[in-house]
């Protein structure tokens, strides 16, 4: 008994690099079946070592010693844990472009990617504040091969397919097809280019996805699917959307109707669709006190427009201002501010913009080092006698 206590430990396994874990929790499990048991969880980027590597699958080790399997798509780098920060900390200085409700349960992706990692879920109901926006191709997922286990079974019906070719002796070449004629060229016309009315073919269109980078009430920051969440704009004025999307929506003061007091608002819309730019109509609408509703005061169409949209104050006066980027006829984008007061909208500037790059998270070709190739006996044996006979 007493020198079983006295035993030392089992070492253990050597790591091969460091990971974190991207999801808000990785499950690991015994093995690189998804109906393996599991061993253990890792939480958003707790420190993982790597262990060894099967396929896209990784064995990794937890700061506690658990250790499992799991999909190396879960995992995130240093480069991109970096990333993130650095996402987080420039998201916070964006400005709001309106406050929306996720409609249900929604994965918040490192990356406007449907394969990249979601390291925070949002409950249903939740409230966000939507900062960005990009258009994506939709990825399709990459379907691994199947992990085939060397089995009897398996070493038998090769063996007996083996001793079946053998046995049937060698293939016969295949006979050689004729020549063409010289002339085949004259034989194949007229082309199909060169007949009336041809319509060349045309590739088919590649599918996109539409993302909304949101930042949560505690200073989280990622992207979502924009189909996923709505604009919580008030239903009296939700109404005149008139069946397009609100991408954003600020107010510009109150007014007060009696002892209700109620906002006027700027709101931006879209067509259906996925599109680069952000809005192509925006409109301002204020209260009416002569007839208690919602009513436009000013509204254009037809523009091409891009976040941010933001409110400001004049200083030394009363009237509200908010600017909106957008694309004039040369192409080229301004920052368009106009001055609010009452129903009257003006426009007090206009000054060029450059749109600043949102920073990706990007993902790495592989986590874990290349193997190094392994060296059998006999090509140990052939490398140390050339080298000592030169042969």
């Amino acid at each position: 008994m007493i020198l079983i206590s006295c035993r030392s430990p089992a070492p253990q396994a050597r790591s091969n690099g460091v990971a974190y874990a991207g999801p808000a929790t990785l499950n690991l499990r015994k093995d690189v079946v998804s109906k393996s048991a599991p061993v253990g969880t890792a939480s958003h980027g707790e420190r993982l070592e790597l262990l060894e590597t099967r396929r896209r699958f990784v064995k990794v080790r937890t700061g506690q010693g658990v250790v499992g399997w799991t999909d190396s798509n879960l995992l995130l780098t240093q480069a991109q844990m970096d990333d993130l920060h650095t996402l987080a900390e420039r998201a916070a200085k964006f400005p709001s472009q309106g406050v929306a409700t996720v409609d249900d349960a929604v994965n918040m992706h490192t990356d406007p990617n449907r394969q990249s990692p979601s390291f925070f879920q949002i409950p249903e109901a939740a409230s966000v504040e939507v900062i960005g926006h990009r258009v994506a191709p939709r990825v399709q997922p990459v379907q691994s091969p199947p992990v085939v286990h060397r089995t009897s079974s398996n070493l038998a019906k090769k063996s007996k397919a083996k001793e079946t070719k053998k046995a049937s002796g060698p293939v016969p070449p295949m006979p050689q097809p004729p020549p063409p004629p010289r002339d085949w060229q004259e034989f194949s016309r007229p082309r199909a280019t060169e007949l009336p009315g041809y319509v060349p073919r045309q590739s088919a269109p590649v599918a996109l996805d539409d993302w909304s980078l949101i930042r949560t009430s505690d200073g989280q920051s990622g992207w979502v699917l924009t189909s996923r969440i709505y604009m919580s704009i008030p239903d009296e004025v939700a109404q005149y959307a008139e069946g397009h999307r609100i991408t954003a929506y600020l107010p510009l003061g109150d007014v007060k109707d009696g002892s209700t007091v109620k906002p006027n608002w700027l709101w931006t819309t879209i067509t259906g669709g996925s599109h680069t730019y952000e809005f192509d109509s925006f409109r301002v609408f204020v209260w009416s006190l002569k007839r208690h509703r919602y009513e436009t005061a000013y509204v254009e169409r037809n523009v091409t427009g891009y976040y941010p949209v933001e409110t400001q104050t004049l200083p030394g006066q009363n009237e509200k201002a908010f600017s909106l980027i957008l694309e004039d006829k040369d192409g080229k984008l301004y920052r368009r501010t106009f001055g609010f007061s009452g129903y009257h909208v003006r426009v007090i500037s206009k000054a060029a913009y450059q749109k600043p790059e949102v920073p990706a998270v990007q993902a790495p070709p592989s986590l874990l080092p290349a193997p190094t190739e392994s060296r059998g006996w006999m090509e140990t044996l052939v490398r140390w006698r050339k080298r000592w006979f030169g042969r």
